[in-house]
This record gives C-alpha cells, structure tokens and sequence, in this order.
C-alpha cells in the first residue's frame, strides 16, 4: 500500500510558479488512499499472477526515473482549439481541433499531418474528396480515430523524437462526462504515443491557470466558456465544492448567429465567416459605439452569392440565447453553495476564463446578474493548459490524487 500524502502536505499558492513563471502550485485533496495498479495486473490467469504484478509494480518504482528524461505535457483537449503546454517550457503549441481525412476514410491527408491550421483552412471549402473533421463536440470525443490521429499527431510536433522514452500526458476534461467519455480520452492518448495518461478537471486547472487561490479556506470561482461547454465551479481547500457543466459555449453562439442570418436574410453563412461575425462585432451588453459589419454567403432562394451588412444590435439579439443560458448555470451554482462560501464571493468576486470570456460585456451582464464583482483572466485562452502545466511540474507529488489509465471506470 502506497501513502499520499495529505492536504496539509501539499504547497501553499505561489509556492511553486508553473511554466513561463505563470499560474501557482495548487492541488486537490485526495480522495482514495490506495494506489491501484493497472487492470492487466488483475486480468491474468491464475498461474501468473505474481509475474504480471511485478511488471506492475517495476513499472511504479521507474515510472518518476523515466520522467526525469521523458517530454512530459499538459493538454487542452479543446472543442475549438488543442494547446499543449511542455514542463518547464511553457506552451509550445495552439493549433484549431481539425482534422483533413480522405472521405469515407479515417486516412488523415499529407502524410498524417493535415491537422491544426492546414486542416482548418478546409473547413467548409473542401471537395468530394477530402472531409474536414471536429472530432470534439460538446468537449468529448465525437470520433474515436480521428482523436486519435489528432493526438498522435500534436504528440510527434511537440517530442520531435527527441527523447527516445514516451511522454506522460495530463489532459484536462470537462467536469461533467461520463466515465464511458474519460475512458475514450485515455484511449486514444495512450494509443497516441503516451505512456502515462491522467486526467484533471477543467475547472481545476482553469482555476490554477488564472492563479486563483484555490488551496486557501477561502472560495474561488471560475467560469470557464470554451468552445463546447461551459465550466462553472467553486474551489476551497484544494477541491472543487460545487459545480455545474453545460454544453453551451462558442459553438452555440456561432449557431446563433448562423441561424440568424438565416431568418432575418435569407443568407446561408459557414462556421468560420460565423465566427468572423462573432469576434468581429459579437457583445452581450450594450457597447458604447455600435459597429457594423459586411457579411457574405449564399442566397437561400436564388442560390447565388450574396453580400450584405448586419450591426452589432443583431448579433447581440442572436446572441440572447446562449449568454442567457450561460448565466442561468452561473446562479444555479451560486444556489448550490454553502453560506459561508457565498459571503466569501461577496470580497473575491468571479473569474472569467476561456474564449467566450472575451466577448465584449459577458462580464457585465454577469455582473448585472449576480451581483457580484467578476474579471477575465489574464490570457483567458490558455488558463486550462497553463493549468495542466503546474500539474505537470507537481505530478510526482499531485499524480495519485488525479485519475489515470491505471484506474477502472
């Protein structure tokens, strides 16, 4: 039997800088006090078992040895975007979650590496041939091989076969999937190249990533808008006290505004000109100069190319729905919250991170619906991976709180 340490063990914020100097050394309170070993120890025949738990365990002992030479990194699974953040480095790779495959094949084009940038530059404009994938949707695996693909792929940019020894990958997930959703992101990552997976929570490594508190008696919260959901939690002491996931974020709005176009012009628009708008001219509140903006696609009633000019009040109205919804799990959390932690809001207020954070006025009508002081994150985007980043710098020490390809689902 294994011991881990507690929480009065663990480092204090600020501690430990994570990679670049950035986010602090936090961790969860364990939960189970017994390191399990890997299920192929227990799958054997009788008259193995001795030798299968050995290699089991061998593998424990040199596991921290082999790390010491391994290109261990944290990954930002993302809907939209898959950042990967290298130990001691920083983030080293931002690239969109696409992927270009021969149609009606998983055969990824260019020699495997139609995936990131190139693949996203497809998407929508492809010929019969060729399909451009989101293998995420929701922040789970939508297609197993493709994710694989993926992974396997961003793996090889980052190692460069530089070290001889397969990194140990920590991936951040979505708080509310199944265990059927964690055990596909550990397939695919160990079928990618790695040679240990663990998994942490978004809203936990946002949390770290945004530099918040989280191991101090006091509460933290943490609204994390990514591309396919939306993350809401309240940290104390190392753990998370309360939270909610929804699969409402940035692809919705993107929908939103697509299927406004639609109603009010007759005008069919792609996911990336929906995007443009979004960035362009998107707001949830009132702006203090309204902009305007140009917008092409195809004429639903003649079939022709069409232009024409939609304002920011549109896409604000468009926009309703999902901030809406977005808002609504923010006071259903604040609900679910002990008094105590609640009063402590009142002082630390809500920090916003993700890339729906960087809506113009999300934070004010976040704001306007609670009460309560709320602030982006510096660098929004890259909380989550600068978040698995500290982990990684902690993972001897933080690995037997955090689930991994050793446990059962």
């Amino acid at each position: 039997m294994l011991w881990r340490p507690g929480l009065e063990n663990w480092p204090k914020a600020g501690d430990c800088p994570g990679p670049s100097g950035v986010g602090q050394a936090i961790g969860r309170e364990p939960g189970c006090s017994f390191a399990r070993l890997p299920a192929s120890v227990w799958n054997v025949t009788q008259d193995a078992p001795v030798r299968q738990g050995s290699e089991g365990i061998v593998s424990m002992i040199f596991d921290p040895i082999l790390g010491l030479f391994s290109i261990d990194m944290g990954i930002d699974l993302g809907t939209c975007n898959t950042l990967v953040c290298v130990r001691g480095q920083g983030i080293v790779l931002n690239e969109p979650s696409v992927v270009a495959v021969k149609r009606g094949t998983n055969r990824v084009l260019q020699n495997g590496n139609a995936v990131g940038l190139v693949a996203k530059e497809m998407l929508g404009k492809t010929p019969g041939s060729i399909s451009a994938i989101r293998p995420m949707k929701d922040g789970v695996i939508a297609d197993f091989d493709i994710t694989e693909a993926m992974l396997g792929y961003f793996i090889r940019k980052v190692h460069r076969r530089r070290s001889l020894i397969k990194p140990r990958v920590v991936i951040a997930i979505p708080s509310g999937i199944t265990a059927v959703e964690k055990r596909a992101v550990l397939n695919s990552a160990e079928r990618a190249g790695a040679r240990r997976v663990y998994l942490v929570n978004e809203p936990m490594a946002a949390g770290i990533g945004a530099g918040l508190p989280i191991t101090e008696p006091t509460a933290s919260m943490i609204v994390d808008i990514g591309g396919g959901t939306t993350e809401v939690a309240i940290m104390s002491l190392a753990d998370i006290s309360v939270c909610e996931s929804i699969r409402v974020a940035g692809d919705d709005m993107d929908e939103a505004i697509a299927n406004h176009m639609k109603r009010t012009y007759n005008l069919m628009i792609g996911e990336q000109t929906s995007e443009r708008i979004k960035i362009g001219i998107g707001s949830a509140s009132p702006l203090e100069q309204e902009m305007t903006m140009e917008v092409r696609g195809r004429d639903m009633i003649s079939g022709l190319p069409r232009k024409t000019v939609i304002s920011s009040e549109e896409v604000r109205e468009a926009l309703k729905e999902p901030v809406g919804a977005i808002i609504d799990c923010v006071t259903r959390t604040l609900e679910r919250a002990e008094p105590e932690l609640s009063a402590d809001l009142v002082d630390n207020g809500i920090v916003l991170a993700g890339g729906g954070a960087l809506l113009r006025g999300c934070d004010t009508v976040i704001a306007n619906a609670t009460g309560l002081d709320v602030r982006i994150a510096d660098d929004p985007l890259t909380c989550v991976a600068r978040g698995t980043g500290v982990y990684l710098e902690n993972l001897e020490m933080w690995k037997g709180t955090m689930e991994s390809d050793e446990d059962d689902f």
